[in-house]
């Protein structure tokens, strides 16, 4: 694939809750832009970027999947995400590194709770939207009411630009508001709309909706709304600029209707892609801060400046080893040479440069300012680390927010070469999936591994096994119990032993008494009169620590405890 500047390029994200259609969507848009020869179906072989066996099995994205593509002379590098809150850790990597994103909303369900959460993490990023209704083929599809909850949940104006001919099963085309025809789509699923006459039992209904749309675009645009006040209308070019101006500022939310399953409205979901979403130069400049951790920088998205990217997922491949993929922010890089990383203080070697189609790799000769790219076996480098030239030039962008582990299981492993292998092939998953969080719990020194829920956990086994060849027996964790006292006592330790020589002898009185909760552990020195050399306390409050490693209850350690020593003896050469 040809290099391309960024003002050629689009960087769009398809997010929304799971089952709204994403990745449908996705497999339209590859089918129609000629990456595949058939329509991929979800839940086989025949889908490219639901390629993981993981996602076959479950028939629902597992993980976020890069696509490239060129499409009317651009370079658009697509990315679908989850929208399941298993797996939606992935969307908010990706969301980092989109120009525009396309929101799915399922026509029959409406806006769902990952319809918000991945809306918000869009929103806090200034990310334009476009909404996608798809399932317009379904009988319980509906517009008014979805766009009423968008409006008031969102906060924004959504503006329709298609309008629906047919419904539910008669569902066969739209018309486009915004080039007033109407586009006919055959049954055969080959997606291309045949542009013919607007029907005439619409022409009232597309009149009054074309008007609402123009009358938004004047509204978002404080000089259009006086012209348009003026003159009561809009000319083809002011409207169209004042279109793609509110959708870039956020003030217009774009409306479109189709259906992935049968391919309908998918090409004119594409058209608009490339007409309202920014290209890289054209939007505003990321923050980031220098080396020194005080100053805050600028990185603007220029191909003459030094080299600046973000890594923002990661695949653990079987085959190809480690696939770090990344969004180049400014400056260009090109492959056989070197990058300094600045989360890890440490230069990294690149090999070749590779896009992405689902898991097929294309070869890049370079990679430049706005683009996104992919590089296997980085050592080091990780997601959400910043990369840059040298360690002279580098910025450190912010880390990429990712969600925390809700569920966590204890896994023992079921065999010694398993044990020996587990460590390695969590590291490697962890690399993968941020929100995977591994520990060794200090108390009961059981390997806790936590995840964002049920489905997760059983995935991260099923990649166990399938990946590593590791095999676990899974147990809820051990629940690390304290112990500690709840009244004041007085105890005296004495240990004496002779042996025909140099002998042992230690004799210390203990008071011994509750604290408050949480405060831990006090120790305090009352010897008064030398009943115990200062140089052998040190050793008393050692002992009484190693005590309270296993208390008399349940052997539990101890906490919230003081412990005075106040008497004792020695003796002049026993005692040690």
């Amino acid at each position: 694939m040809k290099s391309y500047s960024a003002e050629w390029i689009r960087n769009v994200g398809l997010i929304g809750h799971g089952g709204s259609g994403k990745t449908s969507t996705a497999e339209a848009i590859l089918y129609i832009a000629g990456v595949s020869d058939r329509l991929g179906k979800i839940g086989d072989n025949s889908s490219i970027m639901d390629f993981d066996p993981d996602e076959v099995k479950r028939g629902n994205s597992t993980n976020a999947s890069l696509a490239t593509f060129e499409f009317e002379k651009h370079k658009i590098n697509l990315i679908d995400t989850p929208g399941t809150n298993n797996f939606v850790g992935d969307t908010v990597g990706c969301i980092r590194v989109v120009d525009g994103a396309v929101v799915v909303i399922g026509a029959e369900t409406g806006v769902q709770f990952y319809t918000e959460k991945t809306w918000k993490w869009a929103n806090d990023q200034g990310i334009p939207r476009i909404i996608f209704l798809n399932k317009m083929d379904s009988e319980e599809a509906q517009i008014t009411s979805i766009l009423d909850v968008v409006r008031k949940k969102f906060s924004v104006k959504p503006v329709l630009m298609d309008l629906p001919v047919g419904k539910g099963a008669e569902f066969k085309g739209i018309v486009d508001l915004v080039e007033q025809k109407y586009f006919e789509y055959e049954k055969d699923g080959k997606g291309i709309g045949k542009p013919t006459d607007i029907p005439a039992n619409l022409a009232d209904e597309v009149e009054t909706t074309r008007m609402e749309l123009v009358e938004a675009v004047a509204e978002a645009d404080d000089v259009l709304i006086e012209h348009y006040l003026e003159t009561g209308e809009l000319t083809e070019e002011e409207f169209l600029g004042g279109l793609r101006q509110g959708i870039s500022t956020g003030r217009l939310v774009p409306v479109l209707l189709g259906s992935a399953l049968h391919n309908i409205g998918i090409d004119r979901l594409m058209d608009a892609m490339v007409q309202y979403f920014p290209s890289p130069d054209k939007r505003s400049a990321q923050l980031a801060t220098t080396l020194n951790g005080e100053d805050t920088t600028e990185v603007a998205t220029n191909v003459e400046g030094p080299f600046t990217a973000q890594v923002f997922k990661t695949i653990a491949d079987p085959y190809a080893g480690k696939l770090t993929l990344f969004r180049v922010f400014s400056g260009k890089l090109t492959g056989d040479s070197s990058v300094y990383n600045v989360n890890q203080e440490t230069s990294e070697r690149v090999g070749q440069l590779m896009s992405l189609q689902g898991k097929k790799q294309i070869q890049l000769p370079e990679v430049v300012a706005g683009d996104i790219a992919c590089v296997a076996k980085l050592k080091v480098t990780g997601t959400g680390d910043s990369l840059g030239p040298d360690a002279k030039d580098a910025v450190k962008f912010d880390d990429i927010p990712f969600p925390k582990a809700v569920l966590a299981r204890g896994m023992v492993p079921k065999t010694r070469a398993d044990e020996e292998k587990i460590s390695n092939a969590l590291h490697r998953l962890c690399e993968e999936d941020p929100t995977i969080k591994v520990e060794r719990d200090p108390q009961t020194h059981e390997l806790i591994v936590s995840g964002m829920g049920a489905v997760h956990l059983d995935v991260i086994l099923e990649r166990l096994k399938r990946r590593f060849g590791v095999e676990v027996d899974v147990k809820p964790p051990k629940v690390p119990y304290l112990e500690t006292i709840r009244k004041s006592t007085k105890v005296q330790g004495k240990y004496k032993k002779q042996t025909g020589g140099r002998g042992q002898y230690g004799d210390c009185w203990l008071e011994i008494g509750p604290i408050a909760k949480g405060e831990g552990f006090q120790f305090e020195n009352k010897i008064v009169g030398g009943s115990i050399p200062r140089g052998y306390v040190p050793a008393v409050e050692k002992g009484v620590h190693e005590a309270m490693a296993g208390g008399v209850l349940a052997h539990f350690p101890m906490v919230d405890i003081r412990v005075a020593v106040y008497d004792g003896s020695y003796h002049d050469v026993d005692s040690s």
